[in-house]
């Protein structure tokens, strides 16, 4: 069992424990989603899989609370705002932008990417080595400026 998986699920006790009904909510989305996941692969998930769920969830997330503060429902935005905190406190501190541009850097170099055509290999080579510690769309646009000023 994953490391992130188990940490998981004790939280989720802790949380049954204490009576905190909104955490125990939505980490048991995220238990569930892992689940779903390991039940249609047939196999125990990775961490970096794990990681890679709660990623998308924190995605989700953030894209329901803009979705509901725009049509003025500030009470669902809020309890989905509440809820990518509760998921991001399980992902990996993130890379600082130094960092992120030598990743990117590297990555160009390592691609031998001359040209905006190379965009999908850097994204790749990117996405590998951030591993779930930097925003793919924030990546997106970064490496897209260090391709244009080849």
């Amino acid at each position: 069992m994953s490391e992130i998986k188990q940490r998981l699920q004790e939280d989720s006790n802790d949380a049954l424990r204490s009576g905190d009904k909104p955490k125990l909510g939505a980490l048991r989305l995220v238990l569930a989603a892992v689940k779903q996941q390991e039940v249609d692969t047939r196999k125990d998930l990775d961490d970096a899989a794990v990681l890679d769920i709660i990623g998308t969830m924190i995605k989700k997330g953030r894209d329901a609370a803009a979705q509901f503060a725009a049509a003025g429902r500030e009470d669902l935005a809020g309890k989905e705002t509440m809820e990518v905190a509760y998921f991001e406190a399980y992902m990996p501190a993130q890379l600082a932008a130094a960092e992120l541009s030598a990743v990117i850097a590297a990555a160009i170099e390592d691609t031998g990417a001359s040209s905006i055509k190379d965009m999908g290999n850097v994204m790749a080579a990117v996405k590998i080595a951030a591993a779930g510690r930097a925003d793919m769309a924030t990546v997106s646009g970064l490496v897209r400026q260090a391709l244009a000023k080849i």
